[in-house]
């Protein structure tokens, strides 16, 4: 199993345990607008980090004129 900057060195057993506990705290009923909401502020960070490589790209340009 590749290793994930953000989970560092655990094993499947350890992320297995944390989602049970996630689903504990949080029940079933929840856990799908977690995601959703999760999911969408990934997707604007993406955006956010795609149009400032947009604006990197482009300032040479504008420099040159």
């Amino acid at each position: 199993m590749a290793t994930f900057l953000f989970l560092g060195n655990l094993g499947a057993t350890e992320i297995i345990i944390i989602a049970l506990i996630v689903l504990l705290l949080f029940g079933g009923k929840k856990i799908p607008e977690l995601m959703r909401g999760l999911g969408k502020g990934v997707r604007s960070f993406k955006d956010g980090v795609k149009g400032v490589e947009d604006e990197l790209k482009d300032e040479p340009k504008d420099k040159a004129k």
